[in-house]
């Protein structure tokens, strides 16, 4: 299955963006919307915004951060090993043994997360991330100096992949493809028109504070959002099902449902989905969503959300892998929905439509 405008999602899982260092993913996203969007805005964030219908008083926020996880460098040692703490959700057993970029001050830099040979001990079984190290071929610490600091950042190198022209592989589909999912939606939006105002925003943060989602919900004042991430497949081997839900690849974009959530958008959503004949598929979130949707919703006056999530497996792993199908249902799930809103809705619970 081919994979509509796969260039553009390419190139963002392409280009490394740690959470706090998104400008050149954001170059990248800015250059591809600005050919179809009303109007862009940036803010002092870092966060990008793809506008249609800027004059209209009902407003459609969708976000997907375009951050990704990685490592900061903590310590450089007399032998030019560099030492390093995590930026998000860094599995350590994941880490051993990968290549990485370091994004050093005066070069990017090539390197190995090295690990203790099994002759000689093998890791301990309770290693955490301050028992690994990167090797980057320095023999000193004036060596290394030259090019990294402390403070500078790293990612797995890993290219995307294919596998089998229906699932794509590699590091920070979380997640980039939500960055590529609100632009394509706004895309399909100013082809197909639509009678509200959208705000497609690429966010920055997500996995360390979620304060590009704060940002960019503060600044737009949207009468309702929809954070567009991924969540936990669960079927693959050795997930328990009954303790964390049947989430599967394929399966069709997963909605969440749960006290933060506003039912009124969820039922919008679900409309869409029996128009167009797609499955949907469900995850409980019954206090907080652990996504953006948590901090937009608690911007001025409290803001309606929903989440849309893609089905995800191996998270926060160097070989994260979606559906191209679930990516292109998600993506017409949502243009279905934005194209029925008329602008009059109301999303109080208490009140009739």
């Amino acid at each position: 299955m081919e994979l509509k405008n796969k260039d553009f999602l390419f190139n963002l899982l392409n280009t490394p963006s740690p959470s706090s260092q998104e400008v050149e993913i954001q170059k990248n996203w800015i250059n591809y919307v600005k050919e179809f969007a009303d109007e862009i805005r940036t803010d002092h964030a870092g966060n990008v915004i793809g506008i249609l219908n800027p004059e209209a008083s009902f407003k459609v926020l969708l976000a997907g951060h375009c951050d990704e996880i990685g490592l900061v460098i903590n310590r450089i040692d007399d032998n030019g090993f560099l030492h390093f703490e995590k930026i998000g959700g860094i599995n350590p057993k994941a880490a051993v043994g990968m290549k990485v970029t370091v994004l050093g001050y005066n070069k990017t830099v090539l390197g190995v997360i090295g690990v203790n040979a099994q002759h000689h001990g093998g890791l301990k079984d309770d290693f955490d991330l301050e028992d690994l190290f990167i090797d980057c071929g320095y023999r000193t610490k004036s060596e290394a100096e030259k090019f990294i600091q402390i403070g500078d950042l790293a990612v797995y190198k890993r290219e995307p992949e294919v596998l089998q022209d229906r699932y794509i592989s590699g590091r920070g589909l979380d997640n980039r493809t939500g960055a590529f999912i609100v632009a394509e939606v706004l895309k399909r939006l100013k082809s197909e028109g639509c009678q509200v105002g959208v705000y497609a925003a690429s966010t920055v943060n997500e996995e360390t504070n979620m304060g590009g989602a704060y940002f960019a919900a503060a600044g737009i004042k949207p009468t309702m959002a929809i954070a567009c991430d991924v969540t936990f497949a669960t079927d693959y081997p050795g997930v328990d099902k009954n303790k964390h839900g049947d989430v599967k690849l394929e399966g069709g974009p997963v909605l969440a449902k749960g006290a933060p959530i506003n039912y009124k958008i969820n039922h919008q959503l679900e409309r869409a989905a029996e128009e167009l004949d797609m499955a949907l598929q469900y995850e409980l979130t019954p206090r907080m969503t652990g996504t953006d949707a948590d901090r937009m919703r608690l911007t001025g006056q409290g803001v309606p959300i929903a989440l849309v999530s893609l089905p995800l497996r191996y998270m926060h792993s160097p070989v994260e892998t979606v559906s191209i199908s679930d990516l292109e249902e998600e993506i017409d799930l949502l243009v279905r929905m934005i194209t029925n809103l008329t602008g009059n809705e109301s999303l109080n619970p208490l009140e009739e439509n």
